[in-house]
């Protein structure tokens, strides 16, 4: 059996509040904007969809369609769904690798802004600091130092 090689990645809906977000991951985790659509930028002529889920809300055509942004080497795509106003990110988290503990403790801080702390940043037996916190969207991230772990023989 041939094996593919596949990268998963994440895509957040903000329900009107990409922007926001994307701001606020620029200002507090160095994100990278590379690719910005809005509801208006689709092309007149592109192909319908007939699922009224895919169907943008009235009045959102200054909302981000598509948008794809960078942390660090990682890509995330996010848009802002049917811009309900309530994003709700339940069920997994972000993992934010950090270089040491005082970086740890300066994106914890960052992203923690506005958030909800989860588990303040601490040494556990699987790194020297970890920490988890849900950001002012409700994104959870758990920013951590990674530490080699031993291989069981």
């Amino acid at each position: 059996m041939a094996t593919h090689a596949h990268v998963i990645q994440p895509y957040l809906f903000f329900e009107g509040r990409t922007e926001e977000a994307l701001d606020f991951y620029k200002r507090t985790i160095g994100a990278q904007v590379n690719m910005l659509m809005r509801f208006k930028d689709v092309p007149p002529d592109a192909p319908k969809s007939d699922d009224p889920g895919c169907v943008p809300p009235k009045g959102a055509d200054d909302k981000v369609m598509h948008a794809e942004f960078k942390v660090g080497e990682s890509v995330i795509m996010a848009s802002d769904g049917m811009c309900s106003g309530k994003p709700q990110f339940g069920g997994f988290g972000l993992s934010l690798p950090a270089k040491d503990e005082a970086d740890v403790r300066r994106l914890f801080k960052a992203l923690s802004e506005g958030g909800q702390v989860i588990s303040p940043v601490s040494r556990t037996f699987f790194s020297p600091a970890f920490g988890m916190v849900a950001d002012k969207f409700g994104v959870h991230w758990m920013i951590i130092v990674p530490q080699e772990m031993s291989k069981a023989a």
